[in-house]
C-alpha cells in the first residue's frame, strides 16, 4: 500500500473537509431530496436522479476521505538547517534572478500556486538534504534549473 504521508496541518485540514461533508454537504443533499421527491413521479424526476447522483459522489468522496485519514501517516517537520519533509525554503533562481518561498508537503498537500510542494517532486528531490547557501540543480521541461538556496526553516 502507498504511504499516506501528510503534515500535521495537512492532516487537520483532512478532517476539517471530511466533518463538513459529513454534515454540511450531507444535509443539503438530504433537503435536495427531500424537495425533489415532493415533486411527484420519482421515474421522470431529473431533480431527483440529479440529487441522488450527487449523493452517491459525495459518499463516494467521504469514503475516499476516511480511508486516507486511516491510513495517514503524520511526518514530522525536518527542524534544522537542511531542507526536508515540512521545510519552507527559499530560493533564488540563478538565471532569472527570482526568489521563490516553497513548503515541503507531501503530495496530496501540493499546491503549487500557493508555494506547497510535493516532497516527491523534482524539484523537492534535488533541494533535499541541502542548506542555505548550496546550489540544488534539477531538470525542467525547459532545461537544466539552478536554485541557490537563501534559506531553510
Amino acid at each position: 500500500m502507498e504511504r499516506n504521508l501528510m503534515t500535521a496541518e495537512g492532516l487537520e485540514a483532512l478532517r476539517a473537509e471530511l466533518e463538513h461533508l459529513e454534515t454540511v454537504e450531507r444535509r443539503a443533499i438530504a433537503e435536495r431530496i427531500k424537495i425533489a421527491r415532493e415533486w411527484g413521479d420519482l421515474k421522470e424526476n431529473a431533480e431527483y436522479h440529479d440529487a441522488k447522483n450527487t449523493q452517491a459522489h459525495l459518499e463516494t468522496k467521504i469514503l475516499q476521505l476516511r480511508q486516507r485519514l486511516d491510513t495517514a501517516e503524520v511526518v514530522e517537520v525536518t527542524q534544522g538547517e537542511t531542507v526536508g519533509f515540512g521545510s519552507t525554503v527559499t530560493v533564488k533562481d540563478e538565471t532569472s534572478g527570482k526568489e521563490t518561498t516553497y513548503r515541503l508537503v507531501s503530495s496530496r498537500e501540493a499546491d503549487p500556486g500557493k508555494g506547497l510542494i510535493s516532497f516527491e517532486s523534482p524539484i523537492a528531490a534535488a533541494l533535499q538534504d541541502k542548506r542555505a547557501g548550496d546550489v540544488a540543480v534539477f531538470a525542467a521541461p525547459r532545461g537544466e534549473r539552478r536554485l541557490e538556496i537563501v534559506s531553510v526553516s
